[in-house]
Parts: C-alpha cells; sequence; structure tokens
C-alpha cells in the first residue's frame, strides 16, 4: 500500500524552501551551477516568498491565479520589463517543481503561466562601439608604465575585440592563460560551457606584460585571479564584476563614448561590439558563435541582422533625390 501524499495543510514555507535549497544544489546546471546563478535564485525567492506574505498568500497552497497576480504585480506594481519577469516566474515555476518532485504538493501551480511578450525589436538592444571608437577608447589608457595602465588596456582589448562576458573575465584565474604552439589564449566558464578565447597576437602581448608585471611585483599562484584590483585597499584581490564594469565605463565617459544620441554604451555593449565588427569585417556566423559562446546561432544572428539593416536598407536602392533647399517663408 503506497504511502498517503502529505496534504499542503502540513507543508510550511520553511520545509518548501528547505527543498528548494536542496534543488539549487543538486540539481540547476546538472549540481555545477556558478554560485552567482544560486544567489540569484535565491534572491528571486526571496522577493516571491515577502508578495505572498504582503497579499497573505500560503505559498504550500498558492493556487495559479495567485501567480497570476504575482505577475500583475510585476507588470504594473514594479514595471520590470518582460525578461525580468520570465526569470522570476522561471524560479517560482521551479521552486513548486521542486516540491512536486519531492510529493510535498500534488500540482505545480506556476506551470503553464507565462510572461508578457517583450514588444521590443530583439536588435534593438544591440549597443556597439565602431572600429574607429574602440581605437579612442584604448588609447584613452594612459602608458605610464603601471600596473593599472597594463591591466586595463589588456582588459579593454579582450573585452572589446574577442567579447567574453564580464563574469567570464571575474572568474578567470591565472591558470586559465593558456598556449597551444605559439597561440595564446584564455579559458573562460560561460553559462552553461567552457571554452577557449583565442587571443590575437597583440592581445596576448598586452596581456602577458601585465602578467608579467604582476609576477615582477610579488610572487602569483595559478589559482591567483587573473585579473585583480590594484591600490593600497584591495590590491591583489579578485576585480569584482562591478569593478569591471566600474573601470570600463571610466574609459567610456572619459572618452565621451558613454552617452550619445539614441545610445548608451554598457560594459556589455563591448561584447556586442566584438560580435558586430568581427561579422562585418567577414568572418563566419559559426566563428563568432563559437568565439562568444553562443549555444544557439540564433543569437549570434542578431549580430549580423544589425549589420544587414543598415547596409542593405531597401530604401537606398530607391536613389530619391531630396531638396535641401531653404523652405519658403
Amino acid at each position: 500500500m503506497l504511502a498517503p501524499t502529505p496534504t499542503s495543510d502540513i507543508v510550511t514555507t520553511d520545509r518548501l524552501l528547505a527543498v528548494f535549497a536542496d534543488f539549487l544544489e543538486i540539481d540547476v546546471s546538472a549540481g555545477d551551477a556558478a554560485s552567482d546563478t544560486l544567489n540569484t535564485y535565491r534572491r528571486q525567492l526571496v522577493q516571491y516568498v515577502q508578495w505572498c506574505e504582503t497579499h497573505q498568500v500560503e505559498p504550500a497552497t498558492a493556487t495559479k491565479e495567485d501567480i497570476k497576480r504575482y505577475r500583475r504585480w510585476a507588470i504594473e506594481t514594479r514595471g520590470f520589463k518582460p525578461a525580468t519577469i520570465a526569470l522570476k516566474l522561471s524560479v517560482v515555476r521551479r521552486f513548486y517543481q521542486a516540491a512536486v518532485e519531492r510529493s510535498l504538493i500534488p500540482l505545480n501551480p506556476a506551470a503553464g503561466v507565462k510572461p508578457p511578450r517583450e514588444k521590443r525589436d530583439p536588435a534593438e538592444r544591440i549597443t556597439y562601439l565602431e572600429s574607429i571608437e574602440v581605437e579612442t577608447l584604448l588609447a584613452a589608457v594612459k602608458r605610464d608604465g603601471s600596473l593599472k595602465a597594463a591591466r586595463d588596456l589588456a582588459l579593454l582589448a579582450i573585452m572589446a575585440l574577442e567579447g567574453p562576458r564580464t563574469v567570464e573575465m571575474h572568474r578567470a584565474n591565472l591558470s586559465d592563460v593558456i598556449r597551444q604552439g605559439q597561440n595564446l589564449g584564455v579559458r573562460v566558464e560561460g553559462k552553461r560551457n567552457i571554452r577557449v578565447v583565442p587571443l590575437t597576437p597583440q592581445i596576448a602581448t598586452l596581456l602577458m606584460d601585465y602578467t608579467e608585471q604582476r609576477e615582477f611585483r610579488t610572487a602569483t599562484k595559478p589559482s591567483d585571479p587573473l585579473f585583480v584590483a590594484v591600490g593600497n585597499r584591495a590590491g591583489g584581490q579578485r576585480l569584482s564584476r562591478r569593478g569591471i564594469r566600474s573601470i570600463i565605463d571610466q574609459y567610456l565617459t572619459q572618452t565621451g563614448l558613454k552617452h550619445g544620441a539614441g545610445r548608451t554604451i554598457s560594459a556589455h555593449s563591448l561584447r556586442h561590439t566584438a560580435g558586430t565588427l568581427a561579422l562585418r569585417s567577414g568572418a563566419d556566423l559559426r566563428q563568432v558563435q563559437d568565439l562568444l559562446g553562443h549555444a544557439d546561432p540564433r543569437t549570434t544572428c542578431i549580430y549580423a541582422h544589425v549589420g544587414d539593416r543598415w547596409d542593405n536598407n531597401p530604401a537606398l536602392r530607391l536613389g530619391i533625390a531630396f531638396d535641401r533647399g531653404e523652405s519658403s517663408k
């Protein structure tokens, strides 16, 4: 005789949270999720539980209508973007799925509750620098022989021309700098895989200059972070993602590239820059997909679409001349 399934009236929120904690450690990314991913899940779930408390909803007995109310709150009260709401609903859905798999509740109330559709053109979020602007950005780094200058130049060059994610540069260690024959690359851990970012000879030289300066100043170990803070207070500590973004924003602001008419450039824009410029220069779509670590080639295609939109605008073929004379008074 089968043991009776626990009824929801004896399932506490603490019990659900404990089950979800096990799920995070064991099931997310096959048990190998990055700490950043796990922290994101935890933060999103805390927000959902707090919403339940405020709206007098017992998580163990929540219904699909309750989840829809949570979605409506995220849209109307908080004004979250569709992508953010999609993340929140995904976490809630996994929260309840973990409870279903442990027979704590019979059904997943979040199943089938979809986020609002993205009304924005996917290509609109692609902001990037032109080649001449990349040169301007790199030229802004002082060539004063300092460790900071060597670090910043290597970091900017790798991110703008090779396109790794900020988190990948944050996670990289000295041991991740690898040599294959005469070639140098950086092994990075992405969202779902590990890949080697091949460095051009010039960028490889910049990275070696930086790492050799570090070794000259203080002994390093392979397990040490690749990019570190410099200065008296945090010198030698791993650069945080916020620290990397701050460095990049500093140079973008200094060069006047941060904000412009219809465009704001961020650290992530450097990734878009690498993808867009590579395709424009004739690189194969598959090569760019491999360089950027995209699991889905359709993600890489967005960069091709951006360039094609302007270069092959059908209106350019019309040959219509416009009278630019002064209008009559």
